[in-house]
Order: C-alpha cells, then sequence, then structure tokens
C-alpha cells in the first residue's frame, strides 16, 4: 500500500487525475470504477479539464458503477447512476453505452447483483477503481463487519450512514435503508484501487485503515491485501497516522517515473 500525503482535496484531485490520464494513454479503453458522495468531486473535475483541454483522450474509456440505491427509479436525481452520468459520464463527453452499473430497481435484487459480478468480469475487469471511506471505515457500502471475500450483494445501510447521505435529500425519510454494492471480494479484483480521504473526520477511519489490522471491523483495512492499492489523503485525514512522516519522505524521493 502506498500512502500519499497532499495539501488538499484540490492536490489529491490533481495527482490522481495525472494517474487516470497515464491509464488511458497506456490503454485508452480502460473499465474505470467510479465511487459517489462529495469527496471524488475534485477528481472528477480535474480529469475533465484535461479532457477538455485536450491533454488526454478518455473518448474510448468506460465507467463502472460501485454501488446504488435499492428501490430508487434509475432516473431519481440521487440515485447513483444518474449521479454518474451528471459528474462524471456527461462531462467527460462519453455516451450512455461506456456506462455500466448495478439495476437498483430490479424486481429480483439478487439476480442483479450477480448479473452485475458477472457483467464487471465479461467487460475484463475493472482497471482502476476509485474509492472513499466512510467515517466507520466502510468502502463502496461494505458496512463494518462485511466480508473481506463478500461479492456484489445487497446491504442494509447502518444509521450513520444514512445521517452522512441525508444531505443529498430532503431529509433523512428519505434515504433508502439498502443497497446494492461491489463486495470487497469484487473490489479487491480491480488492478488498482486509489482511495481518497479528506477531513478531520475521516482520519481515524485512515488510520486503522493503513495503520491498524486487517478485520472486517475496518472494512477499508481490506486495502492491505492489495497489490497495487493508492491511498491518498490531505492533512487534514493524515493528522492521527503514526507514520506520517515516513509517508512523506517515501513520496518525496520517488522516482517520478512510476507514478501512483
Amino acid at each position: 500500500m502506498e500512502v500519499v500525503i497532499v495539501k488538499d482535496a484540490k492536490a489529491g484531485g490533481e495527482l490522481i487525475a495525472d494517474g487516470i490520464a497515464g491509464l488511458l494513454r497506456r490503454k485508452p479503453d480502460a473499465l474505470l470504477g467510479v465511487a459517489t458522495g462529495s469527496t471524488p468531486l475534485p477528481i472528477y473535475d480535474a480529469l475533465t479539464a484535461r479532457v477538455r483541454a485536450g491533454s488526454v483522450d478518455a473518448s474510448r474509456a468506460r465507467i463502472a458503477q460501485l454501488d446504488e440505491y435499492v428501490g430508487l427509479p434509475a432516473g431519481h436525481p440521487e440515485s447513483y447512476r444518474s449521479t454518474v452520468l451528471r459528474q462524471v459520464v456527461e462531462p467527460l463527453g462519453l455516451s450512455a453505452d461506456q456506462f455500466m452499473g448495478p439495476d437498483g430497481s430490479a424486481e429480483d435484487v439478487q439476480a442483479a447483483c450477480e448479473a452485475y459480478d458477472k457483467a464487471l468480469a465479461e467487460a475484463g475487469g475493472v482497471d482502476l477503481q476509485i474509492l472513499g471511506i466512510g467515517t466507520d471505515g466502510h468502502i463502496g457500502f461494505n458496512e463494518p463487519c462485511s466480508s473481506l471475500a463478500s461479492r456484489t450483494r445487497i446491504k442494509t445501510l447502518t444509521e450513520q450512514t444514512r445521517v452522512d447521505n441525508a444531505r443529498f435529500f430532503d431529509d433523512i425519510e428519505q434515504v433508502p435503508h439498502h443497497v446494492i454494492t461491489q463486495g470487497i471480494g469484487t473490489i479487491l479484483e480491480a488492478r488498482h484501487l486509489v482511495l481518497l480521504a479528506t477531513g478531520e473526520g475521516k482520519a481515524e477511519a485512515v488510520a486503522q485503515t493503513v495503520e491498524g489490522p486487517v478485520a472486517a471491523l475496518v472494512p477499508a483495512s481490506a486495502l492491505q491485501l492489495h497489490p497495487h492499492a493508492t491511498v491518498v489523503v490531505d492533512e487534514a485525514a493524515a493528522s492521527k497516522l503514526k507514520l506520517a512522516d515516513y509517508f512523506r519522505h517515501t513520496f518525496a524521493n520517488k522516482p517520478a517515473w512510476q507514478g501512483i
């Protein structure tokens, strides 16, 4: 696991966008896994700026969704399908045909979960998966005590996660109780995992993820098991890392050609 400490969220977005741009130059039809929420927006803004400036061609890129609410119609403005189309697919100039995600409105939710896992595999697997982290250490919607071998499935949200997400709705009663999420086992199959965390509120979760034991209680700690995982954090989110100075030193002395 590589830990990179940056000045702020914008710097984190720029760094990760550079990494994605490099991937797209090597593999123009790369499958990019994207997360929703406010944290990854600087990544999408920075990548869009590069595409519009002509420094990278994303026209053949494919986008894969990490998770989806259960029960919201596909066209609901706060469904994750609508959010990804609005924040990623459309700004990059891609079409809906270049996007894939689970069907949260399916009558048979379990079948929809299995179908999405199969679709990801048939697409060649995710080349780079962007992740955020919850205040309780969840990734995707794999809440604490999720199996580290879990596949795409339906999950019940904790009340804390519903409270965290209520800002996107008129009130908390409108936040669904259930979601479809890629499982931790599914997420770990991506070739490169990139987690971005910003703000002091994520500091404890980051410290447990990076320096704590691998444990289902902190789902993000499973990144320690991945051969190519990058954790990008701003100074506030890094504030509880015991090895922060070491992480700064190693990144400062890293060969430029390595990237992230």
